[in-house]
């Protein structure tokens, strides 16, 4: 299966990228993967004046660089997003991210009656890993903004077939060196199992 892994943190030595390290090298022993770290890649967050004049055409992909995060999307069984919750929400990088790839002819599409219809049908799997500062009851009382941007607006693009996965580490300060160890084997493990699963991969 051809795998997209995005790396939302800034960090190349923070413990999100450790969480990465770990799913990237364990599912290239399976499938293919795309690893993608957008800091290292000095990916552009905004979109510019140009790029949004052309968001309304049929052509919005205007970078190479885009082009070919599209390309890699369109190709993929499952995508995979690790970040840390920030403000509630996608880090900035990640977010711009989602806004200059996930357009017209990529993530959707219209119908002959100029309905959006889901464009990225290939994609069976969408799993988030996150970390939080915060606890539990508080994630769930300000909302999960990241994870509904993940698992319901992109969901949208990709069609009621595909399914979902959420591993989330909270209360990050508190945790103990153990306890992160223990969630990135844990996240890991749980992952591959639900993409070497046959019977619900194909």
């Amino acid at each position: 299966m051809n795998v997209v892994v995005v790396l939302g943190h800034p960090s190349a030595n923070s413990y999100c990228a450790a969480i990465f390290d770990s799913i990237v090298s364990a599912l290239e022993r399976q499938h293919k993967v795309s690893a993608i770290r957008l800091a290292e890649e000095n990916f552009i967050t905004a979109i510019s004046s140009d790029e949004r004049q052309a968001y309304e055409t049929q052509s919005p992909l205007i970078s190479d660089e885009t082009r070919r995060y599209a390309a890699s999307l369109q190709q993929a069984g499952a995508l995979i997003f690790v970040y840390p919750t920030w403000w509630s929400g996608l880090p900035a990088q990640l977010k711009g991210w989602l806004e200059r790839v996930f357009v017209l002819g990529v993530a959707f599409r219209f119908n002959s009656n100029g309905k959006i219809r889901p464009n990225l049908n290939n994609v069976r799997h969408i799993i988030g890993v996150s970390t939080y500062g915060s606890p539990w009851r508080y994630v769930k009382l300000v909302n999960d903004n990241g994870r509904r941007t993940l698992t319901r607006a992109i969901r949208a693009s990709t069609g009621l077939r595909t399914r979902t996965m959420w591993h989330g580490l909270y209360a990050l300060d508190t945790c103990t060196a153990e306890q992160r160890k223990q969630f990135i084997t844990d996240t890991t493990e749980k992952i591959v199992r639900r993409l070497d699963d046959k019977g619900r991969s194909s």
